[in-house]
């Protein structure tokens, strides 16, 4: 079936550039921003706009095939992941950023086959740079490949992660003391680009050491997972078990040291499953 996945990342690599570039042009006019769940959890026409352009283009090629998008499940679609052949969807990861036009904004595509990841795309649009990677054929940026920094040493690391309000105050609490905790290791800094598959693919390509994030979606990792995986870099749960792409939560690494440096410095929080709650 090799070459059928292929035929499908090739097809999905052309959809997303279109993406991208529906994404540039409405960078050049008033974007309409909506709310979802809380004054900061922001969705705009283009999110909407562009998630039907890929669902539409990939069902008029692959009719069998499941979808599992962002935009789909805020307007009440379930997000559970079966065996089926399956496209997980962010038509804009960083819709915040996108919002204020800062410069991380990524269209998002991960595939997976009997619940494990084939290849995954990631357009950092506005950067113009294509990541792909495919399982077992290694990950590239625009066509060249790229490879995590293989960094061991925790306090010569860059890490990466996402600061944002939280209802919870309990949450709030454990978010500030994680970033406070993991500083004080201490590692060279600590970077909030906007964007999870734009983190990932930081790590991927040795610009940054380490991300982790609780509170994320399927369609924020999918994508991500791939590039990183196959540029060698290490993925798993924030707990230190095996990654779920379901969970919601999860450690990238250039190495393993570094990842279960990480277990043991964070504390984590509930932050629910993708696959048993919508929202």
């Amino acid at each position: 079936m090799s070459d059928t996945w292929q035929e499908c990342m090739d097809h999905c690599v052309e959809v997303t550039k279109t993406a991208g570039k529906m994404i540039r042009d409405a960078l050049q006019k008033d974007i309409a921003i909506m709310q979802k769940s809380s004054p900061v959890d922001l969705v705009t026409e283009t999110d909407q706009k562009v998630e039907q352009l890929i669902i539409s283009s990939i069902k008029e090629k692959y009719p069998t095939h499941s979808f599992i998008g962002e935009e789909s499940v805020a307007a009440g679609s379930t997000s559970v992941l079966t065996d089926n052949p399956t496209w997980i969807i962010d038509p804009i990861d960083g819709t915040t950023n996108f919002v204020h036009r800062f410069p991380f904004v990524s269209v998002s595509i991960g595939f997976t086959v009997k619940k494990e990841i084939e290849f995954g795309i990631v357009y950092s649009c506005i950067e113009d740079k294509m990541y792909t990677a495919r399982k077992g054929k290694g990950a590239f940026c625009n066509g060249v490949p790229i490879k995590v920094s293989g960094q061991e040493d925790i306090s010569k690391s860059l890490v990466l992660t996402e600061m944002g309000f939280k209802s919870d105050p309990e949450q709030f609490k454990t978010m500030l003391g994680n970033i406070r905790t993991i500083l004080s290791i201490p590692v060279h800094g600590i970077r909030s680009p906007g964007s999870a598959a734009v983190n990932m693919c930081l790590v991927a390509c040795g610009a940054a050491d380490a991300y982790y994030h609780m509170g994320i979606h399927c369609w924020d990792m999918a994508g991500g997972a791939a590039v990183v995986t196959e540029a060698g870099g290490v993925i798993i749960d924030i707990s230190g078990g095996p990654f779920d792409l379901m969970s919601r939560r999860l450690i990238v690494a250039s190495s393993r040291a570094i990842a279960e440096r990480l277990v043991k410095e964070i504390t984590e929080f509930d932050v629910g499953r993708d696959d048993t709650e919508h929202k």
